[in-house]
């Protein structure tokens, strides 16, 4: 079992001093991966209902908190850190324009000697989308061509593609990521997204689910993979373990590999416990 720390670019980490300390802690202790969640505006009064609190609210309906951009924040981290690879969790692709996030993704891959995963979604926050001007509906299908534009950018020497939203021909990306490519990992805890695991993901990150749950959808997941021509046992699940330490987050550590959960993603504890706490939890569970 691998460990990554999830809200990373929050609270401790949101300024210089407190990321830096939060990777190097993730690093000393043997975390894997340090992951960063996204949102470019919070809404005022927002209605959506976020999909990981039964409050439907984020961060126990806080809206005013200190949320620097992910692949920036990614990019100090990189330069402070020599191992730890580096994810966003996620980034709301369908906000982005997709030649602009392969170019940044590239680039960001290309300075951290290739440590980078793009975890993706398709965001919940409608009006997010709205004061971005980006629309919300068909998000789904938009982020499935958005990741095949992407693709093609990064491994094509001279790239086109054509589709519904997307279309260039003849163009040339550089840096191209290290190796080859950047591995997605798509995020979220519907069937949508299991499939879409499937079809186009190097991973699948299906979040807070419960191990049945998890259980049921990496079974989506691994039949969509097959039917795509894709092996479904060779694409690694990544799911939370957000508990504080103790007996609740053993179980639930214990609960995730038992459903061959690969990756246990920790809350990112304050960094002068977090070293310890990473040591303890690889000593006796990776």
């Amino acid at each position: 079992m691998q460990f990554g720390i999830m809200f990373a670019n929050t609270g401790h980490g949101s300024s210089p001093d407190g990321a830096k300390a939060v990777v190097q802690a993730a690093e000393a202790g043997g975390i894997t991966t340090a992951w960063t969640v996204e949102h470019v505006v919070v809404p005022s009064g927002y209605e959506s209902q976020y999909p990981y609190d039964e409050s439907g609210k984020m961060a126990g309906g806080a809206e005013d908190f200190d949320l620097p951009d992910p692949l920036i924040w990614l990019t100090w981290a990189a330069a402070h850190t020599t191992t730890l690879r580096l994810a966003t969790g996620i980034l709301i692709a369908t906000q982005r324009n997709p030649v602009i996030t392969a170019k940044e993704v590239a680039t960001l891959d290309h300075l951290s000697g290739g440590r980078l995963d793009l975890g993706v979604g398709v965001g919940w926050l409608e009006e997010e989308f709205d004061a971005l001007g980006v629309p919300f509906r068909a998000r789904g299908k938009r982020l499935d061509e958005y990741l095949d534009a992407m693709r093609a950018l990064w491994t094509q020497d001279v790239a086109s593609f054509s589709g519904e939203f997307v279309d260039f021909h003849d163009c040339i990306l550089r840096p191209q990521p290290v190796n080859g490519t950047v591995p997605i990992v798509i995020g979220g805890h519907t069937e949508a997204a299991a499939r879409r695991a499937g079809s186009r993901g190097d991973a699948f990150f299906p979040g807070a689910a419960t191990a049945e749950e998890i259980a049921s959808l990496t079974a989506v997941m691994q039949r969509t993979a097959e039917e795509a021509g894709r092996d479904g046992d060779a694409i690694p699940v990544y799911a939370f373990a957000m508990n504080k330490p103790g007996s609740a987050l053993d179980a639930r550590v214990e609960s995730l590999a038992e459903v061959g959960v690969s990756q246990a993603i920790l809350p990112t504890f304050r960094p002068d416990a977090l070293t310890d706490i990473a040591r303890d939890l690889v000593g006796r569970f990776g």
